[in-house]
């Protein structure tokens, strides 16, 4: 009786508790990039990259956590996810952090042979096949290894640019920026898109 009645006041505090050992001491970041490069067309294009983190203390017992890296290019609807193996959608197409080609969609720049599932287009600080997207500093590079199969596509009458950065043997330097999420310089810049409207 006295056991139930305690439990039953102390059921609050347990729970606040609880969720404060869940949400942890983390500190919550917003990481960003936005360079000029060109397209596999040859236009010249703005890409972006940009990705979430949640940062521990050492003495905590969580881990630090990561979105994918999310990888755009100004004027195209094609949007690539890198991810690294704490991600389960990581795919096997090698390791560290990397996206996977689709069949169909992509081929390989340097023979033109299609690219598949098995196939890394993209990676991020390609010679560390123990890279994770939480260890990313101010600095990152970026190899692309694939070309779009097609650049366009028709979907209900309108027409979709497949395009996106070019691909490299050397990979691209670009310089990271890092930001407490929701202050006021934590959201990467937008495209302009009145360069797409203009072509």
């Amino acid at each position: 009786m006295i056991f139930a009645i305690l439990s039953k006041a102390y059921k609050p505090v347990i729970a606040n508790f609880l969720l404060l050992l869940l949400s942890g001491c983390a500190s919550y970041y917003s990481h960003f990039a936005v360079f000029p490069a060109a397209n596999s067309s040859g236009e010249p294009r703005e890409v972006r990259l940009s990705w979430q983190s949640a940062e521990y203390p050492g003495w905590w017992f969580a881990s630090d956590k990561a979105t994918s890296v999310k990888v755009e290019t100004q004027c195209s609807d094609r949007v690539w996810h890198l991810r690294d193996d704490d991600d389960s959608r990581a795919g096997n197409c090698g390791a560290g952090i990397r996206a996977c080609g689709k069949a169909g969609r992509d081929l390989l720049a340097k023979t033109g042979a299609p690219a598949g599932e098995s196939t890394r287009c993209m990676a991020i600080n390609p010679e560390d096949a123990s890279a994770r997207v939480t260890g990313i500093g101010r600095k990152l590079e970026l190899l692309v290894s694939c070309k779009p199969a097609v650049v366009t596509e028709k979907v209900g009458g309108e027409s979709r640019n497949l395009d996106y950065i070019r691909a490299s043997s050397v990979p691209y330097t670009v310089y990271v920026r890092k930001a407490p999420r929701g202050a006021l310089n934590a959201k990467p810049p937008e495209f302009d898109k009145s360069v797409c409207d203009a072509e």
